[in-house]
C-alpha cells in the first residue's frame, strides 16, 4: 500500500510540475488559437448565406483551411527540428495576424466572386499560420515538458486550443451577428499579437542534436497512428463546418454553441483523464475514446432538438479530447528527439488531410440526405478506427513513454 501510495504522490507531483512549465505556453496557445477558433463557426454561414454559394463551395471555403496546413505540416516539423520551436511559433502568430487581415479585404469587395477569392486567400493563409503554430507549440510544449511526459503536455496544449475552440465560437458568432465579418476579423487580427508577447520573454528550445531521418522515412513510421488520427477526424469535420448549418436549417438557437460545447467538454476530459495515455499505453485509450466519438456522432445524427444536439456535440468532445494525445505517443515512440517535431507535423498531417477533404465529401452527403447526414458518416469514420485500434492494442504490447 505504501508503494502505491507513493507512486500517486510521485505521478501528481510530476503533473503538478508539467503544469507550472507549460502555463505559460498554454496561455499563448489559447490567446493565439482565438484567430482560428472566431471565424470558424461563420464561414459556411458568410459564403453560404451572404455570398449567395452552394453547400459545397461553403465546404470549400472551410476545408482550404486544413488543406493548406497540411501542405504546410512537413515543412512546419522540419523547420522546428532545424531551428527550434519558439522562432516557428511566433512565425505563425504572425501570419495569423496577416490572414484575418487579408480576410477583412474581402469585406470591402464589391461582387461575390470576387469577395469568395479573397476569403479564399485569408483561409489559405491561415491555414499556414495554423500549421506553424500548433507544430511549434507541440514540440515546443513536449520538450518543456521532460521525459515520460509527452502525453501529458499534449494533452494540456489540446486543452489551451479547445478551450479557445469553446470560448472563440460564440464570440466570432457574436460579433458576426452584431458587426459583420469586419468587425470579427479585426477582433482576429489582434489576438496572435497578445500571444506573441506572451512567448517573447521565454526561453526557447535548443533543437536537438542527432542524424535526421528522411522526411519520407518518418512519414513511413507514423503512417498508421496518422491515418487513425485521420479517421477521428471526419467527426470532429463534420461537427466545425455543419452543425452551424443544421441548427439554421432547423431554425434552432445556438448553432455556435455547438463548438462549445464540444471544446468545453474536450478540456474538461483532458484536465481529467488526460494522463491516461502514458499509463495505459495510446492505442487501448484511443480504441475507448473512438467508441465514445461514435456515440456522439450517432446522437448529433438522431438529435430531435437542439439540446439533445448540443449533448451529442459534448460526447463527440470527450471522445475526440484523448484520440490525438493518445495516437501521437505511438507516433513519438517510432522515431528519436532530433526527428521530433517532423514527426508531430506528418503526424498531425492526416488530421489536417482529413479536415480538408471532409468539407466538401460532407456537403455532397447533404445532397442526398440533410444537414444532419454528415455526422452519420462521422459515426461510421469512428467505429472503424476504434476496430481498427483494438486489434492493434492486442497485437502490439504497451511500451511505457520514455
Amino acid at each position: 500500500m505504501r508503494n502505491a501510495d507513493e507512486d500517486i504522490t510521485r505521478d501528481l507531483a510530476g503533473q503538478s510540475t508539467v503544469l507550472r512549465r507549460l502555463a505559460p505556453l498554454c496561455v499563448a496557445m489559447f490567446t493565439g488559437y482565438l484567430a482560428v477558433s472566431m471565424p470558424l463557426p461563420v464561414v459556411a454561414l458568410l459564403v453560404h448565406d451572404q455570398l449567395g454559394f452552394g453547400t459545397v463551395v461553403a465546404g470549400l471555403a472551410v476545408g482550404l483551411q486544413p488543406l493548406a496546413n497540411l501542405a504546410m505540416r512537413p515543412w512546419a516539423g522540419r523547420a522546428v527540428d532545424r531551428t527550434g520551436a519558439k522562432p516557428i511559433f511566433v512565425r505563425g502568430l504572425c501570419l495569423a495576424t496577416a490572414a484575418n487581415l487579408i480576410a477583412l479585404a474581402s469585406t470591402a469587395a464589391d461582387a461575390p466572386l470576387l469577395a469568395l477569392a479573397i476569403l479564399l486567400a485569408g483561409r489559405i493563409v491561415l491555414g499556414i499560420a495554423e500549421s506553424l503554430i500548433i507544430t511549434g507549440i507541440l514540440t515546443w510544449a513536449v520538450g518543456r515538458a521532460g521525459p515520460g511526459r509527452a502525453g501529458q503536455a499534449i494533452s494540456w496544449n489540446g486543452v489551451a486550443q479547445y478551450s479557445a475552440l469553446a470560448a472563440g465560437a460564440p464570440v466570432g458568432v457574436l460579433l458576426f451577428n452584431t458587426g459583420g465579418f469586419a468587425t470579427l476579423s479585426v477582433a482576429a487580427t489582434v489576438v496572435p499579437l497578445i500571444a506573441i508577447a506572451i512567448v517573447t520573454p521565454l526561453a526557447a528550445l535548443l533543437p536537438s542534436g542527432g542524424v535526421r531521418s528522411p522526411l519520407r522515412s518518418v512519414v513511413a513510421r507514423v503512417f498508421g497512428p496518422g491515418s487513425l488520427l485521420g479517421l477521428a477526424g471526419l467527426g470532429f469535420a463534420a461537427l466545425t463546418t455543419f452543425a452551424s448549418l443544421m441548427f439554421a436549417a432547423r431554425g434552432w438557437p445556438g448553432g455556435g454553441l455547438a463548438l462549445t460545447a464540444f471544446g468545453m467538454a474536450f478540456a474538461g476530459a483532458r484536465l481529467i483523464v488526460g494522463h491516461l495515455p502514458d499509463r495505459l499505453g495510446g492505442m487501448r485509450v484511443a480504441a475507448g475514446a473512438m467508441g465514445v466519438e461514435a456515440i456522439g456522432q450517432l446522437t448529433l445524427w438522431l438529435a430531435p432538438s437542439p439540446a439533445i444536439a448540443l449533448t451529442g456535440a459534448a460526447i463527440t468532445g470527450i471522445g475526440c479530447s484523448l484520440i490525438f494525445p493518445s495516437l501521437a505517443l505511438e507516433a513519438l515512440r517510432q522515431v528519436g528527439p532530433q526527428d521530433r517535431g517532423t514527426a508531430l507535423g506528418a503526424f498531425a498531417a492526416f488530421q489536417d488531410l482529413a479536415l480538408g477533404i471532409a468539407g466538401p465529401l460532407l456537403g455532397v452527403l447533404i445532397l442526398f440526405g440533410n444537414e444532419g447526414t454528415v455526422f452519420l458518416g462521422g459515426c461510421i469514420a469512428a467505429v472503424l478506427g476504434a476496430a481498427i485500434c483494438s486489434a492493434a492494442q492486442r497485437r502490439l504490447p504497451y511500451r511505457p513513454a520514455t
